[in-house]
């Protein structure tokens, strides 16, 4: 596998096409990396058409959750999304905190910043910007954000627990995070794990779910909870293109699995002027949104 630059590299090339493909293509492959799937017309993403503030123009179909569905954002908010795409999940959190808060979108590919950008203009939306930047080293000053939301994108980050300090550092004192993203319980085949598609596709950078948990934990986040947590099959008709049938045979009954998981977490403190959201709110709204963990 490549260093960390050179991974950095590859996703901003392929995320530079991938903005300009059909939300289907990119639905029915690994996060719009990968060949598409004869088979399967979704293999990760979760549906936004019935979320309010939904605009269709900014779904690529490149999510693997609805981290803003479980953000618990309010009136006023302060929200930031890393990877933020087209603004899909940005624009759901602008009609969550309404007009009188504000929303920042960070994302490191240029074409993913300027297709937001137009869309929020074509919207009228004022209190939405979108930021070029790495979100491991975040365009953002300490402790300006409530809520921290992100859909599938850590995995393609090498340094992941440099994101997570970077999380810890925007957040205000009593400020939380709803995020969306692959993990692994078991082994990947090699094959997957050395390709450079499986890894702009979210698969081949993704780490143990117990690794992805730790590394929260040991940033000393409270109050963390799995809100939503789904398996993720990736069809056959693209492990061929990677695999001998003998190993995808194994694969897919070897005990290994990728699971997409939507984590929430607390920074220690108290919300200035604000009621800290109940460990009991945020586990009643969990358990009553469906297949939540809790």
């Amino acid at each position: 596998m490549k260093n960390a630059q050179e991974l950095k590299n590859i996703v901003k090339e392929r995320y530079t096409k991938i903005v300009t493909q059909r939300k289907a293509e990119n639905s029915s492959s690994c996060c719009g990396a990968t060949t598409s799937s004869d088979k399967v017309y979704n293999i990760m993403t979760d549906d936004y058409s019935g979320e309010k503030g939904y605009v269709e123009e900014s779904d690529l179909g490149l999510g693997c959750g609805l981290p803003t569905k479980f953000a618990q954002i309010r009136k006023g908010d302060t929200i930031i999304d890393l990877g933020s795409g087209a603004g899909n999940d940005c624009f759901i959190a602008r009609h969550e905190t309404g007009p009188e808060g504000k929303v920042i979108g960070i994302d490191f590919t240029s074409a993913m910043i300027q297709k937001a950008r137009q869309n929020a203009e074509k919207l009228n939306f004022n209190n939405v910007e979108f930021r070029e930047g790495d979100i491991d080293n975040m365009p953002v000053n300490d402790e300006i954000a409530d809520v921290i939301v992100s859909n599938c994108v850590l995995n393609l980050v090498p340094d992941k627990p440099k994101v997570i300090r970077e999380i810890y550092r925007v957040l205000k004192p009593g400020g939380h995070f709803s995020i969306s993203d692959i993990v692994l319980t078991g082994n990947l085949p090699e094959a997957l794990k050395q390709d450079v598609e499986m890894y702009a596709g979210c698969i081949a950078g993704a780490i143990q779910k117990s690794d992805y948990l730790n590394i929260i934990a040991e940033q000393e986040f409270i109050h963390v909870v799995i809100q939503k947590e789904k398996p993720i099959k990736i069809p056959d008709d693209i492990l061929e293109k990677f695999l001998p049938p003998t190993e995808i045979n194994h694969f897919n009954h070897g005990g290994a699995g990728i699971f997409s998981i939507t984590v929430y977490g607390e920074k220690p403190g108290i919300k200035s002027g604000k009621p800290k959201i109940k460990l009991a709110e945020l586990q009643n709204a969990c358990c009553t949104s469906g297949s939540g963990s809790c």
